[in-house]
């Protein structure tokens, strides 16, 4: 008897795991939305200095009172050239303020990123170490969040931005933080 049991016991666990494998892989839950402890709360405060001596840098206090869209890009990033495209669009939005945060990249490779794609971003700050966009949760480029007129971080995505994405619940808070603010004002 102990002997069947030793046997079948890697059999056991092994379905065991496969199940939870399976139901996981099944469950239609979206991997790409990336639960953050800052949504809804008020975006953080640190600042970032400007890419360019022609550019602002990103103040978070220097938006206050209009929606944001706060995109974390870098020049490396092949998922960036992606979506830039879609950021250009974006900018033309009316009401919807574009900041960048050029992440852990040199300020020459990203002035040569926006001179060839273009410039989508109303502010561009550098953080050549990574060290200030701990503060936001960045843990990787892409990233972008939507921040409402009264500064509370309403939406974060990462990876590239897609039209889906446009269509689906981040476009939704990215829709809903314009209402607020036509509304307000």
């Amino acid at each position: 008897m102990l002997k069947i049991a030793l046997i079948a016991l890697p059999l056991v666990v092994f379905s065991a795991l496969a199940g939870v494998f399976g139901v996981r892989v099944l469950d239609g839950a979206d991997r790409m939305v990336v639960p953050s402890a800052l949504i809804g709360r008020e975006m953080p405060s640190a600042t970032f200095p400007p890419l360019a001596a022609e550019m602002p840098g990103f103040d978070p206090a220097a938006f206050t009172g209009q929606p944001m869209l706060v995109n974390v890009f870098a020049s490396w990033c092949a998922p960036c050239r992606v979506e830039h495209p879609l950021l250009m669009e974006l900018a033309k939005t009316p009401g919807l303020t574009v900041a960048g945060i050029n992440f852990k990249d040199r300020a020459d490779g990203a002035l040569s990123f926006l001179a060839e794609l273009g410039n989508p971003y109303d502010a561009v700050g550098i953080d050549p170490d990574g060290r200030k966009a701990i503060e936001w949760g960045v843990y990787g480029v892409p990233e972008t969040f939507v921040i409402a007129a009264d500064g509370t971080i309403r939406a974060k995505h990462v990876g590239p931005l897609t039209e889906a994405d446009i269509n689906g619940t981040f476009g939704d808070a990215m829709r809903a933080a314009l209402r607020e603010a036509a509304a307000s004002s």
